[in-house]
């Protein structure tokens, strides 16, 4: 449900005012009857029968109309609740038929019948592409190969180079070696 408009909020005032309007009717029907019971006392002490006929005439008036706002606020609740009920019911089934199309539309747009299909197609295209690569990285082997090939005495100088490289490399990273020994003795002394 979203934010109340103004005309909602405007029928919730309408209902709290009626409410609270009753409820100040229960209350000075209250105060009536306190007022009947006094008069309908003194007037029995005194002796005055056609004033305590009066006081309870008032009395019996005043608790029938007390009951009859009691039964119209009572009314009132119950039927502002069944309409509060009746609204959320609505929402809830308007939601319901929502979310139902887009299960109806969401069921039409994929079934799976489309989606093997697409899935099938993508895997071809797939296996086309691991063709390709497989095709194009012999091609540059190959491409390699006969670049790379040469006299053997021009093979024999850069395994020379590459040899001595190595070699240097390894005696370079020797010496490093030696001379972190050295300093960790310097450093534990």
């Amino acid at each position: 449900m979203g934010s109340p408009t103004k005309k909602e909020i405007e029928k919730r005032m309408l209902i709290r005012q009626t409410i609270a309007s009753m409820n100040k009717q229960i209350d000075k029907l209250e105060e009536q009857k306190k007022t009947y019971i006094e008069a309908g006392k003194q007037a029995k002490q005194r002796g005055l029968t056609a004033q305590y006929n009066l006081a309870l005439a008032g009395l019996r008036m005043t608790i029938s109309q007390q009951r009859r706002v009691y039964e119209m606020k009572l009314n009132f609740e119950i039927t502002s609740q069944m309409k509060d009920m009746s609204v959320m019911t609505q929402e809830f089934l308007k939601g319901m038929g929502s979310l139902s199309k887009d299960m109806v539309k969401l069921s039409k747009d994929k079934d799976f019948e489309t989606v093997q299909k697409q899935f099938a197609e993508a895997m071809t295209g797939m296996e086309m592409q691991t063709e390709r690569m497989e095709a194009f990285m012999d091609e540059t082997e190959s491409a390699f190969s006969t670049s790379s090939a040469g006299s053997e005495s021009d093979k024999a100088e850069i395994e020379a180079l590459i040899n001595n490289e190595a070699s240097a490399f390894g005696s370079t990273e020797g010496e490093i070696e030696k001379e972190l020994e050295a300093l960790k003795k310097k450093m534990s002394e």
